[in-house]
């Protein structure tokens, strides 16, 4: 008697829930989208059902004061591929998508903002874009939808970066893209770093794209960020460059300065010097030589600082982690 084969179900239709390993998973921060969230799940979950693979969306509520919790249990009560964390208070976006990225099981993983102004639509070109060529893929609202007093410090904002870090793409702080795993749970996020997620996976050692995504104007409530967050940014800008790029090579940093200001101070002390010693002026009406002074203690100073940065930073060199793509044993 021939044998039956049971029938296995389509990698969409496992349960995902504590059970199959996901192949997509989209992170999905919030603060008060109560209005706009059945609509975002909505389209959400069309898209991603007919990508024919299995998936996971995680909602991260960062702290909202609404009914957007109450919400997002409905969507987990009818739907086993959400998942819904809920912060005690606010933390801010990034805190929310560090723990998106840890408690994402999917190979690929997709951020999007919760205000509809990002399209789900746009979930399967990005993950195409991906390809075997990229492991980043940021979104770039070439048309955006937003005020005047929103998008010009923006494209300031993203020039200045660009040029700063070396990474060209318009859009750092666009929240929709698409990532590999091994990215997302490699690149460390904090404060308000978020914003330079592209500059810290290409510093690892990732490869960084971009590709253009519709931008929808703002349909319901308000924007959650005001212009302080770009005097914050360019904070965290100092912190990123300091903590990727110079983070294993202080006296880069401090010696230039420092040798620059060395140089500079010597130069002025030895002239006045020179001038004193020939007796064509005086050294206690010439204020010149205070500022020689200055530099050649400030320029000590910065040199000492980067010493001592390296000497910290050898120490630590054993207990660095490196971003490895291939290990073959």
């Amino acid at each position: 008697m021939p044998k039956t084969r049971r029938a296995v179900p389509s990698e969409s239709a496992r349960p995902v829930r504590g059970g199959t390993v996901p192949v997509v998973s989209v992170i999905v921060p919030l603060l008060n989208e109560e209005e706009s969230l059945p609509e975002l799940h909505r389209q959400l979950t069309g898209v991603l059902h007919g990508l024919g693979k299995s998936y996971e969306i995680i909602y991260v509520d960062d702290g909202s004061t609404d009914r957007s919790y109450e919400v997002l249990q409905e969507f987990h009560h009818g739907d086993r591929h959400v998942k819904v964390i809920r912060f005690r208070r606010n933390f801010g976006k990034s805190a929310a998508l560090s723990v998106g990225f840890q408690e994402a099981r999917g190979h690929t993983v997709i951020t999007m903002d919760a205000d509809l102004q990002d399209d789900p639509s746009e979930i399967p070109s990005l993950i195409e874009a991906l390809g075997t060529s990229y492991d980043l893929i940021s979104g770039w609202k070439k048309k955006r939808f937003d005020p005047l007093t929103k998008t010009i410090p923006s494209k300031f904002f993203n020039y200045v970066t660009g040029k700063l870090t070396g990474i060209p793409i318009h859009d750092f702080n666009c929240g929709l893209k698409a990532y590999r795993r091994e990215v997302v749970k490699d690149v460390q996020v904090y404060g308000e770093l978020h914003r330079y997620i592209p500059a810290l996976a290409h510093w690892a050692g990732y490869r960084v794209g971009e590709k253009p995504v519709q931008h929808h104007p703002r349909r319901y409530g308000r924007t959650k960020f005001g212009i302080s967050r770009f005097f914050r940014g360019f904070l965290d800008l100092l912190t990123v460059l300091f903590t990727t790029r110079y983070i294993r090579r202080p006296l880069h940093l401090f010696g230039v300065w420092g040798l620059v200001t060395l140089v500079a101070g010597a130069g002025i002390v030895g002239y006045l010097s020179l001038e004193w010693f020939l007796g064509r002026t005086s050294l206690s009406n010439r204020p010149l030589f205070l500022v020689g002074i200055l530099f050649t203690i400030t320029g000590i100073q910065f040199v000492s600082i980067g010493l001592l940065g390296e000497m910290i930073s050898r120490q630590q060199t054993s207990t660095k982690t490196y971003a490895i793509r291939d290990h073959l044993r």
